[in-house]
């Protein structure tokens, strides 16, 4: 603390969020849900089990918050992140939760935030994320709170590191900032994630379906989207859609 009442030479209102939020694990489960449990490969029921995977059970997974220390070079990006969203008036609460698995680092974002936090990661010095190399859309099924997941991928050619920024909403209201101003390789990764999932990226330049045709009802890759098909015809015999096969006991 130095004598004029700040932390660091920062100004008061930036030291105030320059480090993460303590995160209650408990609170945090109902604000940012993910992962479902699964039966078969396809998750197709009330039809015959051609695959040969009927009996499969995946239970879901959830990574748990992670702690501090994160590890390697990841305590330095949150570090960096936490000041820069200070300067920017942005509050250290805007980041739900912050996860390590499998040797990557996921940020939770509350989706009013998002964009600041994309200009955050993008325009800091000791950040320097500066190319969204991916941005996809997850549907974790209807048995999921906050089941729709908008997921950014965000590149440090600069520093070569890669972390994702994740923002959950629900189906009910799948509206989500566009990041495209910020990153503009993130068009037509949005117009996709639109078309698949039917995520609503609000102030987007032209989202429009990129797929499926123009006059298409629904969203294909939403796990309640029926499963469809049409018959095949390979060399005499028919292969009927998956949804009406029968069962190979």
């Amino acid at each position: 603390m130095s004598g004029d009442g700040t932390a660091g030479g920062l100004p008061e209102t930036a030291a105030e969020h320059s480090g993460p939020p303590e995160q209650d694990p408990g609170t945090d489960a109902q604000r940012v849900v993910a992962g479902r449990a699964r039966e078969g490969m396809f998750g197709v029921t009330g039809s015959g089990d051609t695959s040969g995977y009927g009996g499969l059970r995946v239970p879901a997974y959830v990574p748990p918050a992670a702690e501090r220390p994160f590890g390697g070079w990841f305590d330095e990006v949150a570090d960096g992140l936490f000041d820069g969203m200070g300067r920017r008036g942005i509050p250290s609460d805007a980041v739900l939760r912050i996860t390590v698995d499998r040797g990557e680092i996921t940020f939770y974002v509350d989706r009013r935030h998002l964009v600041g936090i994309c200009r955050t990661f993008r325009d800091e010095p000791d950040l320097r994320f500066e190319f969204c190399s991916s941005l996809s859309g997850v549907d974790y099924g209807p048995d999921v709170p906050q089941r729709l997941h908008s997921v950014c991928h965000l590149t440090s050619m600069t520093y070569r590191r890669r972390v994702r920024v994740e923002v959950a909403v629900d189906a009910e209201d799948p509206r989500i900032p566009s990041v495209v101003d910020v990153y503009p390789t993130a068009d037509f990764q949005e117009r996709e994630a639109w078309d698949m999932y039917g995520i609503v990226y609000d102030d987007h330049p032209a989202l429009t379906r990129i797929l499926m045709p123009d006059d298409w009802e629904g969203h294909p890759q939403r796990k309640d989207y029926p499963l469809g098909g049409i018959p095949v015809e390979y060399k005499g015999a028919e292969v009927p859609p998956p949804d009406q096969r029968r069962s190979y006991t």
